[in-house]
């Protein structure tokens, strides 16, 4: 992962919390129910903290569609150790790459309540960071949001 390295070459260490992983062990049996999705990010939200309270980089790479969720997990975290980053993505550009096939489901119905096709997604009011995903790499979204992390304190600015 591009972040992660560039958050090792400052000289720390992250742990990525990808959603597909954590449903895999940390939440499985949940489905994608609105309350199901919330207690996923929630739980997520959880070992992030405790990540964190022991001086950790937690990198939170899931869907997290709603708002107040969103929010719920901040509060969580000390509010100067939380970094929401919106990866902003048109709907039409995730269909393009859909990788899983899981827009193509949803589409013909396969999938209900799916974000952005039958359940909506609520974008960020302020997040810290928007990486756009449309005129930017990933190589310099990564980079983008190391420079951040970097001016905010969590990294160091010289590469070791």
């Amino acid at each position: 992962d591009l972040l992660t390295t560039l958050i090792m070459q400052r000289g720390r260490q992250a742990t990525v919390l990808d959603g597909d992983v954590v449903r895999t062990h940390l939440s499985k049996g949940l489905g994608f129910s609105k309350e199901d999705r919330d207690t996923n990010i929630t739980r997520i939200g959880f070992v992030a903290s405790e990540i964190v309270r022991h001086g950790g980089i937690a990198l939170c790479a899931a869907v997290s569609p709603y708002r107040a969720t969103r929010n719920e997990v901040r509060n969580m975290i000390a509010p100067d150790q939380f970094v929401e980053v919106f990866v902003d993505t048109p709907l039409d550009v995730c269909e393009q790459r859909d990788a899983k096939g899981m827009y193509a489901k949803a589409r013909r119905g396969e999938i209900k309540g799916f974000t952005g096709i039958d359940d909506p997604y609520e974008s960020p009011e302020s997040p810290e960071v928007i990486l756009d995903t449309v005129a930017q790499t990933a190589q310099q979204n990564a980079q983008k949001l190391a420079t951040y992390l970097t001016e905010c304190g969590f990294l160091r600015n010289s590469l070791s």
